[in-house]
């Protein structure tokens, strides 16, 4: 192959990679696997079963408004990230984990990340995100899931 053959190749390969780039979007990866998103129903049943053993339940949004989670305050500043290290220091690494937030659709949310990323950094092997589409009202409260009193 030539120069120019190879040069003309060359570009020809760029322009391909550029309208595909731009037509698909490039989208970085999410922390978590899709595999780790939990659908709120089925947290609300592990929460109404008294059978199932219960996972700890950390809202890492503006308030705990889940039956039994533990609020930490918005993992989108530094100071909660830091109480959300120090709950789950003294935690096993594979203790059952679900983190929430639910100011928004968490596909917007500047609380998850930060907080799913700080969860995968400590180690845990065993940590979820709860799947709100909408917010928390539209996708726990108004279906009548167990909610803080």
């Amino acid at each position: 192959m030539n120069r120019k053959t190879r040069l003309f190749s060359l570009a020809m390969m760029a322009i391909l990679l550029s309208v595909l780039v731009f037509q698909v979007g490039w989208k970085k990866a999410e922390p978590w696997r899709p595999e780790q998103l939990l659908e709120p129903a089925d947290l609300a049943a592990t929460i109404n079963s008294t059978d199932a053993q219960k996972p700890l339940i950390i809202s890492i949004g503006p308030a705990a408004t889940i039956k039994t989670s533990v609020g930490v305050g918005p993992a989108g500043e530094a100071e909660n990230i830091a109480k959300l290290e120090k709950l789950l220091s003294k935690e096993p690494k594979d203790r059952a984990i679900v983190i929430y937030c639910g100011c928004c659709p968490f596909s917007k949310c500047p609380n998850v990340r930060p907080a799913f990323t700080k969860l995968n950094e400590m180690g845990f092997t065993n940590h979820k995100l709860l799947n709100i589409a909408k917010n928390l009202k539209t996708d726990w409260l108004d279906k009548g899931y167990p909610a803080i009193d």
